[in-house]
């Protein structure tokens, strides 16, 4: 179990092996450093090379000593101000994780006040602004340009941000909302519940029949009594739910291509999506600013007097 590496006795062991360490290193330096009388005869290790060259046995110079000697005196500092002798914190209590919330909250002291006017104003507001706008699009490179790509046009199974097509609504609420708290789309697995595989591709027929795509009409006819299984979530009209994420089967926006065979395979497998959220990570005023930045990509934002 974890619990068997967290337990206090493996501090315990690192600081016996610790001193341990130290000690060894210090008894080894001390022995090497003393000077050996004279006898009159040459120690040697033993080793010998082309008959004749030996290997003294000397002791190492004075500074290599004094060398290790530091060294070792460093080590004894170092673990009493910084932890690393087992759960001893160090007399200076220092940590990655305060060295990094230290380090945020000294870029939050100036960064907050330049995004906190814009939560006193409104999304579109905000997205009429160029210097709002220019730093929405520098936090959308950052944060989200590795799912919906740097045009904000997404790819399969990452949603356009720039159609004006939305699974779970586009207004700025909704927008904001998305981001904070990220979205979790599933589409569960429905061949099952459906039929056989011909009645799989009968209601595939008939899901792309919604959009005027092209398609056989006959099996679309005889899948249309299986879509009764997709109106909870799509709609009876077909046209989805956005309080589900479910998509609108009319439009000819398909998140993972509109395809007879990627229709199917849809129904059959089902679909899982999932956005992360951004709440914890930006803040409410980043957030405005890069919702404003999303907003304005299907929108028109007028620029104000003053913002120009």
């Amino acid at each position: 179990m974890i619990a068997d590496f967290t337990s206090s006795g493996w501090s315990v062991y690192i600081m016996v092996i610790t001193a341990l360490g130290l000690i060894a290193c210090f008894w080894l330096t001390l022995s090497l450093s003393k000077r050996r009388t004279g006898t009159g005869e040459i120690e040697t290790t033993g080793h010998v090379w082309d008959e004749t060259l030996a290997e003294y046995n000397n002791p190492l110079p004075r500074w290599w000593i004094w060398l290790f000697y530091l060294t070792i005196g460093f080590a004894v500092v170092y673990l009493i101000l910084y932890p690393g002798f087992g759960a001893y914190k160090g007399s200076f209590a220092w940590s990655s994780t305060g060295q990094y919330e230290a380090e945020v909250a000294k870029a939050k002291a100036v960064y907050e006040p330049l995004f906190a006017k814009y939560l006193q104003q409104e999304v579109p507001q905000v997205a009429a602004d160029p210097e709002a706008r220019a730093m929405g699009e520098r936090l959308y490179l950052t944060y989200c340009v590795q799912c919906h790509g740097s045009d904000a046009r997404g790819s399969k199974g990452f949603p356009n941000l720039a159609d004006g097509d939305w699974l779970w609504g586009g207004s700025p609420a909704e927008i904001e909302k998305t981001i904070h708290e990220g979205r979790n789309g599933v589409m569960p697995p429905m061949g099952a519940a459906v039929g056989s595989a011909a009645d799989v591709e009968d209601l595939a027929n008939y899901v792309l029949s919604l959009s005027g795509s092209g398609h056989d009409a006959l099996k679309a006819a005889r899948g249309q009594a299986n879509f009764a299984a997709c109106a909870a979530c799509h709609g009876a009209d077909g046209k989805g739910n956005p309080a589900l994420g479910a998509p609108n089967l009319t439009d000819k926006t398909w998140l993972y291509g509109g395809s007879l065979a990627t229709i199917i395979e849809t129904i059959d497998k089902g679909r899982s999506n999932q956005m992360p959220s951004f709440g914890s990570l930006l803040g409410d005023g980043k957030i405005r600013v890069l919702a404003a930045y999303v907003w304005g990509l299907s929108n028109a934002p007028q620029t104000t007097a003053a913002a120009r």
